[in-house]
């Protein structure tokens, strides 16, 4: 974990020092969990999952027919009147 206060100390290379051998860490704050820092790699990492996982899902619409082929405004109007 990293402290607030190393941040405000150390800066930069508290986050460096310990991204050193993990992926991710927790920033703390008065002892609280506040954030989540990581590799830029890793990031683009999980950025490329959930594309892929959206992308899958809307191939399961897809092949189960869940899709519409109204117009934007229909299909709102439909998805607020379920």
């Amino acid at each position: 974990m990293i402290t607030a206060n190393d941040l405000k100390t150390k800066g930069i290379a508290s986050l460096e020092e310990s991204l050193a051998n993990k992926t991710e860490d927790v920033i703390t704050v008065r002892g609280k969990e506040r954030f989540i820092v990581m590799k830029i790699e890793h990031y683009h990492y999980l950025r490329e999952m959930e594309l892929e996982a959206a992308l899958y899902e809307s191939q399961q619409d897809m092949a189960s027919g869940q899709f519409s082929k109204d117009n934007v405004d229909q299909h709102v109007d439909d998805l607020f009147n379920e």
